[in-house]
């Protein structure tokens, strides 16, 4: 007997919440036809489908979209008739059209009790929000524009993943709309922008093919992967940024970071050769070139390109220490292979040569002490200047 009362008052309770449930929809479809209550259809029409009972309800996803599109359209006028409008609030009615449609599509798909598909709405629903794609584009660019790049990406993510739904896959964006590596890129950025590297690197492949935004992709991707600590990845996609487009600032200063942080000097003079090919009179790669030759020991060759560089500017105060750092070398190199007079002789002009850079270097960049002091110091001992020497000791010690 307690058991036939638990099922009856049961199913009092489906009945009643069915009864109510209908009475929302009544009302709702009512409001709707008379074009009022859009805003709190939607919300009613939310909250039902926070009940697991309503989620396959057709009629519930139906009367939901259509309270967004009337909210959509009204904005819309407003906008064309030039009155107050919110115009993010347009662009995210338009989403949600898209958001309930996709949905109330993948329910019609899914096979019933006897493994059967009906799908009733999709030809004519795919038809509607395919007018209405490119808002989903506008909204992305527009939330961008106003660096709100979290829910810029929502747009764009929505915008690229519609070729994937079986709801479009009559129109096959995929292969035909042209604006689909644009969408990536933005993409791409917002994800970047975001500091969320799962969202910048989402659609990256197909950001890869807006030529026209490349070097800025290769770019967020190559600093994406080395937030995430991805070496090999960091490295790959400087690579390949530097073979698109060898002068774009971002990629080569970083290769040259990296091999020379290896001690790889012949593939960063590579990459310098490779930026002299395209512009052999560029002061700051001839200034690279200089300093890599210094640090591969090659001083004579950079003293040449320090002085071609100093002719046509002397105000560069790295190339004065360049200079005189491969006179010391060499007085040290020389110094090392023989002992003999006429060697002390060459040693000895070769830190007289070096002598007016490093006094130059140290007038132009007086606060880079750890720099000129220690050669200095080597200098003057070298050449008996007592009064400079002294200082020199009471500065470093």
């Amino acid at each position: 007997m307690r058991r036939l009362f638990v099922v009856l008052l049961f199913s009092l309770l489906v009945a009643l919440v069915g009864h109510a449930q209908k009475k929302e929809l009544a009302q709702a479809e009512t409001d709707l036809k008379k074009g009022k209550n859009q805003v709190q259809v939607e919300q009613t029409m939310m909250k039902l489908l926070k009940d697991s009972v309503n989620r396959e309800n057709k009629k519930i996803y139906l009367t939901l979209f259509e309270a967004i599109r009337q909210q959509y359209d009204q904005g819309n006028m407003k906008l064309y008739l030039k009155q107050q409008y919110d115009t993010a609030a347009l662009f995210v009615s338009a989403k949600k059209m898209f958001t309930v449609l996709e949905e109330l599509d993948s329910i019609e798909a899914r096979p019933d009790k006897k493994g059967r598909v009906r799908i009733e709405y999709r030809n004519r629903h795919s038809d509607f929000l395919n007018q209405y794609r490119r808002n989903i584009f506008n909204g992305g660019v527009y939330h961008a524009n106003k660096l709100k790049f979290a829910q810029a990406y929502e747009f764009f993510d929505m915008y690229i993943d519609s070729a994937h739904k079986p709801l479009f896959s009559k129109f096959r964006y995929d292969s035909l709309d042209v604006r689909m590596p644009v969408a990536a890129y933005w993409a791409v950025l917002c994800g970047y922008k975001s500091q969320d590297a799962a969202k910048t690197l989402k659609h990256s492949q197909l950001a890869l093919a807006d030529s026209a935004h490349l070097n800025y992709t290769l770019q967020y991707l190559a600093e994406t992967y080395k937030m995430v600590g991805n070496t090999n990845c960091y490295v790959e996609t400087l690579k390949a940024g530097f073979r698109h487009d060898c002068e774009f600032p971002f990629f080569y200063p970083r290769l040259l970071d990296y091999y020379s942080g290896k001690g790889d000097l012949d593939s960063a003079m590579c990459v310098v050769n490779r930026l002299l090919e395209k512009n052999d009179s560029a002061e700051i790669y001839l200034f690279a070139k200089s300093a890599l030759l210094l640090n591969m020991g090659k001083y004579a060759e950079c003293i040449d390109i320090c002085k071609s560089l100093l002719a046509k500017n002397d105000s560069m105060p790295e190339v004065y220490l360049n200079m005189g750092l491969s006179y010391v070398n060499l007085a040290v190199e020389t110094e090392r292979v023989s002992k003999s007079r006429n060697k002390r002789v060459q040693i000895t002009s070769f830190y007289k040569s070096a002598l007016p850079y490093m006094e130059r270097y140290r007038k132009m960049m007086p606060a880079q002490k750890d720099k000129w002091a220690p050669v200095l110091y080597n200098i003057y001992l070298n050449l008996n200047m007592g009064k400079q020497f002294d200082e020199m000791d009471k500065l470093l010690h």
